[in-house]
């Protein structure tokens, strides 16, 4: 194994001093912010280990790297939308994106640490995980914005779709064909969820209509599970927490011989590449992927270049209708 490969890493020093990595950077590079007892803690930690810096990264640090950090799940393919979208609107900024994913086995944390360490000069992550805390560790290094979530504490910024209008626009939607058995696949713990579910709850009583979640999650497997508990008490339409999980709604239902959209109509979210398929066809709620991408980098060009303060962006979704809603059966 080769020196560079055996050298204590600054993560390395935040497991042996039970701090956070952000933290340790603190220390390190002799900023404010880190009590003495955890500036001794940590610079212990450090000598135990023999950790010294990697002066590559220090000197990417210590001028314009032009870097825009981009960090997403390698599971989600929206995801994979917003990133095709944020290298046009970083050239024409003229910056440059490097990624970090989110994959089993790579927590986020270690994502952002990769992107520190070679002088991302702002961070972009696509649905974080992690606490406002710690991501207000994160942005007291470099500017951290927030896609996808805004409950993000008053350090980092956010650009974010407003989840009440989309589900609205679904709900609104299903009701003006007359439908009034419209059920709910929710995302399961992922991001955005709890706020689609919610909405979706209000949405239908405000309609006089009985609100029926099934639990789902963001994948197709997810879906093709609620699918089968759907088929318990068959609705006539069904609002799925994203177009993954509506994809597995689908294939579901055609197994069983349902047809959509003659027995159940079925509307997705996100609008991404599979809903546009010509063999799926599927309505679906857009967030349109290249405005949050153009949103989030001109918040972090914006804030490496002297915006001081952090600001939150929402944008509204959009209804894109397809092949997969229609009128509501008769006598339903």
């Amino acid at each position: 194994m080769s020196e560079l490969q055996r050298r204590p890493t600054l993560m390395d020093v935040a497991e042996v001093a039970g701090v956070s990595r952000a933290l340790v950077s603190i220390v390190m590079r002799g900023a404010p912010g880190a009590a003495e007892s955890t500036r001794q803690r940590v610079l212990e930690a450090a000598r135990q280990l023999g950790y010294r810096a990697d002066s590559r990264a220090r000197l990417l640090r210590s001028s314009r790297t032009k870097l825009l950090g981009l960090i997403f799940s390698s599971s989600q393919p929206f995801h994979s939308e917003i990133v095709d979208a944020a290298y046009a609107e970083a050239s024409a900024r003229g910056y440059e994106i490097a990624l970090s994913a989110v994959a089993s086995g790579r927590p986020e944390a270690r994502a952002i640490e990769t992107l520190l360490d070679v002088g991302a000069e702002a961070l972009i992550i696509i649905a974080p995980t992690l606490s406002a805390d710690d991501l207000a560790q994160h942005a007291r290094q470099v500017p951290v914005v927030s896609l996808l979530r805004d409950n993000v504490g008053d350090l980092v910024d956010s650009v974010s779709s407003d989840d009440y209008a989309g589900i609205a626009i679904a709900v609104d939607h299903l009701v003006s064909l007359g439908h009034s058995r419209i059920v709910h696949v929710d995302g399961g713990a992922a991001v955005s969820s709890d706020r689609r579910r919610e909405t979706y709850r209000s949405e239908m009583i405000r309609h006089g209509l009985q609100p029926v979640v099934v639990p789902g999650g963001p994948g197709e497997e997810d879906g093709m599970g609620a699918g089968q508990i759907l088929q318990e008490n068959l609705p006539t339409a069904v609002i799925a927490f994203n177009d993954r999980s509506a994809l597995g709604i689908m294939e579901n239902f055609r197994a069983a011989g349902i047809r959509i959209p003659e027995d159940v109509s079925v509307l997705g979210y996100d609008d991404s590449h599979f809903a546009k398929l010509s063999f799926v066809q599927l309505s679906s709620v857009s967030q349109d992927a290249p405005l949050l991408a153009a949103a989030a980098v001109g918040r972090a060009v914006d804030r490496i270049e002297g915006a001081k303060s952090p600001g939150s962006v929402v944008r509204t979704p959009h209804l894109v209708l397809r092949k997969t809603t229609t009128r509501a059966p008769a006598g339903n």
